[in-house]
């Protein structure tokens, strides 16, 4: 990354709940099981063209704990992941495939995913967001030193740190995105 070099801001998104529906079991979101099960977000494509449009770069950041879990085949995410990047035009996709007890530095809370993104794509993660509807999304974004949107499903889960705003569903994420970026 030379002097001089403008760095770009990114719209970090999480995959279930915020790009995809999400399959609701006692309060609790949990990933669609398959393609066949996959329902992208109505107001998404319209949403995402509009931040793109703006001049974000486009990333979805996803824990697929499944997969070390044993309880999903890695190839079935990633034909999840493949058909949401495809049809949503996400410019990136960051997957951490690992569970808690791997203390991995890409789960989110941790900022891993978003950090490398940063290195990869010369981000300016001071300039970018992270949308997200679980708590671990936006600690990570806070840890990632980036503006945070909580997206407020009423999960039966708690907030651990505050989010920068919280809206109701993804197009009331980018109205705010929008109101308050600087280019």
């Amino acid at each position: 990354m030379g002097i001089g070099l403008l760095m770009r801001a990114a719209v970090f998104l999480d995959r279930d709940g915020v790009l995809n529906l999400p399959v609701i079991r006692e309060g609790k979101p949990y990933p669609p099981a398959s393609v066949e099960e996959l329902e992208i977000v109505p107001e998404a494509p319209e949403a995402l063209a509009a931040l793109r449009e703006a001049g974000f770069v486009l990333i979805m950041v996803t824990n697929q704990p499944d997969v070390a879990r044993g309880r999903k085949d890695r190839e079935v995410v990633e034909a999840i992941n493949g058909r949401l990047r495809d049809e949503l035009g996400l410019d990136a996709v960051y997957v951490c495939y690992h569970d808690d007890v791997d203390d991995c530095a890409c789960r989110k809370p941790k900022s891993g995913m978003m950090t490398e993104a940063a290195r990869t794509l010369d981000l300016d993660l001071s300039s970018s967001f992270m949308v997200g509807d679980r708590w671990r999304d936006i600690e990570a974004g806070h840890a990632a030193r980036c503006r945070t949107v909580f997206i407020d499903y009423g999960y039966a889960e708690a907030l651990t740190v505050a989010p920068d705003k919280t809206v109701r569903s993804l197009k009331d994420a980018l109205t705010w995105i929008l109101s308050v970026s600087s280019f």
